[in-house]
C-alpha cells in the first residue's frame, strides 16, 4: 500500500527524548498535516510554558491518563490519528502493549514506533539476557504475535552522545567527561567505537523515518550520527578546551564487577553500568547502519556535539 502519515498522535513527547522528537515534528518542512501530544493533567500544568509554545508552532493537545484505555481509545478516535509515535520513558514503556492493542482496534491508526530510542536490545546472542532490555523485548514479543493491522518500525539511535559524556556521581569508572576539572574515564584502552546519536539527530532521524514509510515499515532502523572512540572523544574535547586532559582507563572486567554489584544491591544505577557496558563490548556497531535509507541531512558531528556538551548540552536546551 502507498501511505503518507499526515495525523500523528505522540504519547511522551514532553520528555527527556519525546521534547526533541516533538520540536522537530513541529519544524519539519514540509510540515506535516497535524501533530497532536497526549499529556498527563500534571504534566500539562507542570510545562504548560512549553506546551504553549508547541500550539503557537501548530501541536494540538489532549490531556489524559495513558494508563486509561478510555482515554488513549478516545484520544485515537478524536484525533484520528494514522500514525502514532511512543516516547514514553523506561518507567512507562509496559504501557505500550495497550497502547498497541487499542491502535490495532482502531479505525484509523495505520503505522506505530515504538519507545525503541537507545540500546539495540537485539544485537545479539547476549542481548535477550540483559536485564535494561527485559520490557522492550517484551512489547516487541507482543507485537510480532499479535498485531497484524498496524505496521511497526523500530528507530534504533545508540547511546545518546549528550548523556553519554555525563559521569554519574560515584559511578565515574563507567565512563564519562567532567569538563569543569578537565576529566575523563574511558573503558579499556578508550580504542572501541562507539556509535551515537545526538538528542537533536533523534528527533530528524524519527522525522526521516516518517518520510519513509514505504522502506521502514517492519524494520529496526539503526541510525547514528557519528561512529567515534572515546579517545576520539577526548582528543575532541582536549581541541576545543584548548587543554591536556587527565584520563583515567577502566577495565572491562571491573566495569563487569561493579556492574553485578550494583544488580545485587537492587541499585538503580546498575542499568546504566549495563548500558555502558554493552556500548563497550561494541553493542553499537553494524557492518552498515540505515542513515542511507532515511537520507537525513545535516547532522551532527563530533565537533558540534562536544561544543554543544561544553555549553551546557541537553540541560540547557530549550525547545
Amino acid at each position: 500500500m502507498t501511505f503518507t502519515p499526515t495525523r500523528i498522535l505522540i504519547f511522551g513527547g514532553t520528555g527527556t527524548i519525546g521534547s526533541y522528537i516533538t520540536a522537530s515534528l513541529l519544524r519539519a518542512k514540509p510540515q506535516f498535516p497535524q501533530v497532536t501530544l497526549f499529556t498527563s493533567p500534571g504534566t500539562a500544568e507542570k510545562k504548560a510554558s512549553q506546551i504553549a509554545k508547541w500550539k503557537s508552532e501548530g501541536l494540538s493537545v489532549i490531556v489524559g491518563d495513558l494508563t486509561s484505555s478510555a482515554d488513549v481509545k478516545a484520544a485515537y478516535q478524536s484525533s484520528q490519528a494514522d500514525t502514532v509515535i511512543s516516547a514514553v520513558g523506561r518507567g512507562g514503556l509496559q504501557h505500550q502493549i495497550e497502547l498497541l492493542r487499542l491502535a490495532e482496534e482502531s479505525q484509523t491508526v495505520q503505522w506505530f514506533l515504538p519507545s525503541e530510542y537507545g540500546t539495540d536490545i537485539e544485537h545479539n546472542d547476549k542481548s535477550p539476557n540483559e536485564k535494561p532490555h527485559q520490557l522492550k523485548l517484551k512489547v516487541r514479543k507482543y507485537i510480532r504475535e499479535e498485531l497484524k493491522k498496524v505496521k511497526v518500525t523500530y528507530v534504533v539511535t545508540g547511546p545518546y552522545f549528550d548523556m553519554w559524556v555525563d559521569t554519574a556521581p560515584g559511578l565515574e569508572i563507567a565512563g564519562g567527561f567532567k569538563p569543569e576539572e578537565k576529566k575523563a574515564w574511558v573503558i579499556e584502552d578508550g580504542e572501541g567505537k562507539v556509535g551515537f546519536c545526538t538528542m537533536w539527530d533523534v528527533g530528524k532521524f524519527v522525522v526521516g523515518t516518517l518520510r519513509h514509510p514505504q522502506e521502514s515499515f517492519g524494520k529496526a532502523l539503526k541510525v547514528q550520527s557519528f561512529i567515534v572512540s572515546p579517545n576520539e572523544v577526548v582528543a575532541e574535547y582536549e581541541r576545543q578546551t584548548g587543554a591536556k586532559w587527565e584520563v583515567t582507563k577502566t577495565p572491562l572486567d571491573e566495569l563487569r564487577s561493579v556492574e553485578a554489584k550494583l544488580w545485587e544491591e537492587g541499585n538503580p544505577r546498575a542499568t546504566s553500568a549495563t548500558l555502558r557496558r554493552i556500548w563497550a563490548e561494541g553493542g553499537t556497531l553494524y557492518a552498515k547502519n540505515d542513515n542511507d535509507l532515511l537520507n537525513v541531512e545535516g547532522l551532527d558531528t563530533l565537533t558540534d556535539a562536544v561544543k554543544h556538551a561544553l555549553a551546557g548540552g541537553y540541560k540547557t536546551d530549550t525547545f
